[in-house]
């Protein structure tokens, strides 16, 4: 995961956390980021498909979380905004005559399996409520 979805997503969450249950607008949230009001909406998106947040609509709309940030573990997070593979893509086209070209993408499956269940079972152990208690 090459990119900002998951600060992205870290942020907006932090932000609701630490205002209990008011709803906050995406261009509010968005000011805080930096970002325009429409990356902010993408990921709340995704974060309200994954049950993390709740939305409403209207003038006196916006969005807060779905559950306590205790709750909220950083691993449930990483899962609703990864796009890809931590570590990347594999080969596309090994040379099947060469013995490397040949199983590197089966011992890369592996590998990026196993660093990912690492970072998982990491993530798992912390939750947004400890994460967000320095800010």
């Amino acid at each position: 995961m090459n990119n900002t979805r998951l600060s992205t997503a870290l942020h907006i969450l932090s932000l609701l956390a630490h205002n209990d249950g008011n709803l906050l607008t995406s261009e509010w949230i968005a000011g805080s980021i930096g970002v325009n009001p429409v990356i902010v909406r993408k990921e709340i998106s995704v974060l309200k498909k994954a049950g993390l947040v709740e939305s409403l609509a209207g003038k006196e709309g916006g969005t807060r979380l779905a559950l306590s940030a205790k709750k909220i573990k950083l691993a449930d997070v990483y899962q609703a905004v990864r796009q890809s593979s931590l570590l990347g893509k594999q080969n596309q086209h090994p040379n099947p005559a060469c013995p490397v070209g040949k199983n590197i993408n089966a011992e890369l499956a592996t590998l990026y399996a196993e660093a990912e269940q690492k970072v998982l079972n990491f993530l798992g152990k912390k939750t947004l409520a400890e994460f967000s208690k320095v800010f």
